[in-house]
């Protein structure tokens, strides 16, 4: 099995007498997509995709080396897509790009596969001040997108909740706690952006400092306040960073160490497909259990990695388990409830 899987990394798009398997790259992507879909019986009246890049680290030679000075190292640059726990996407790029290249042809596809068996779904797309790009907020604009993105402060930008930061020091310096207070506002930049749009300042004083922070968004006032804007739908994103790290730590989406670009998404797609597999069995076969919201790490080492005896004949594959395994009732739930899914 290793063997035939360092044949299909080091494939190339089309077969040759050498390289006779392959893989296809636009099947693979439509698939994560299809996966989330068919998780709904029905389609959900709104949805949120959260998008954000992380840091791969490398550590050889590897096709589309470069150094990243905000990671302070050599590495790759994926771009995901999560929609709660489901994983929609997972693009491997250099890292000597911004943050955000390629986001609109990711969100376009992921967003027309969709609407293609949703098209009365809602979308918000979600994202911090690394996507809050002209490009990618026209073209949700254009497309029936609504976005909600965090904006890097600037002096102007400051200036605006001013009033706002010295009430929020007052009642610090009088209560002794943080304290915070919000300004909702229409703004646009000095050349970049084409238009205006709603822009929310978050006015904090913690300590003996200013904590000002801003997003943008083309939801109306009518759609969400300024303050539950903030801090209950775009907070919420850092939730993302946790199904980044389930599948970086978890399920080794870092192991990228082949030679070139081609091999190494492949790579990166081995270890989204084993995500989006413990993410149904979480949701499926461990439901209404201890390991309902536990993370793709305890799973793998709780039910997963343990010592089992496995016998196999001709009609039938027998697994025999400690009797003083743990997790074992769980393990035979979880078996019972996918047989039940597969067979229903």
């Amino acid at each position: 099995m290793p063997v035939t899987l360092n044949r299909l990394e080091l494939s190339r798009a089309e077969p040759s007498r050498y390289h006779r398997i392959s893989h296809d790259t636009d099947a693979l992507e439509a698939l994560l997509v299809d996966l989330f879909l068919d998780a709904h019986r029905k389609p959900p009246a709104q949805i949120t995709l959260d998008l954000d890049a992380t840091d791969d680290p490398l550590h050889g030679h590897q096709e589309g080396r470069f150094f990243h000075g905000y990671y302070d190292g050599y590495c790759s640059l994926p771009l995901y897509v999560f929609c709660g726990r489901h994983l929609l996407a997972a693009k491997l790029r250099r890292s000597n790009i911004d943050a955000s290249a390629g986001a609109v042809e990711e969100i376009a596809r992921v967003v027309a596969q969709m609407r293609k068996r949703w098209p009365r779904v809602r979308v918000l797309l979600r994202a911090d001040s690394g996507f809050a790009r002209e490009g990618l907020m026209v073209w949700c604009e254009a497309n029936r997108v609504e976005y909600l993105f965090g904006l890097a402060r600037n002096a102007r930008l400051e200036a605006e909740i001013a009033a706002e930061l010295d009430q929020a020091r007052e009642e610090s310096m009088a209560t002794g706690k943080p304290a915070r207070r919000f300004r909702d506002f229409a703004w646009r930049t000095l050349d970049s952006w084409s238009r205006e749009r709603r822009v929310i300042g978050k006015a904090e004083w913690t300590g003996d400092k200013a904590d000002p922070r801003f997003v943008v968004t083309s939801l109306g006032a009518e759609a969400a306040a300024a303050q539950p804007l903030y801090e209950a739908i775009y907070c919420a994103r850092g939730e993302m960073e946790n199904r980044i790290k389930e599948c970086q730590l978890d399920l080794f989406a870092d192991r990228t160490s082949a030679a070139t670009m081609r091999a190494n998404q492949l790579r990166l797609w081995f270890a989204s497909m084993a995500y989006v597999l413990v993410c149904a069995l979480r949701r499926i076969g461990l439901a209404h259990t201890g390991f309902a919201s536990a993370t793709c790490g305890t799973i793998r080492l709780r039910l997963l990695k343990i010592g089992a005896l496995v016998r196999i004949s001709v009609r039938r594959v027998k697994l025999a388990m400690a009797s003083a395994c743990p997790w074992r009732y769980e393990f035979e739930l979880a078996h019972a409830r996918l047989r039940n899914a597969a067979t229903g």
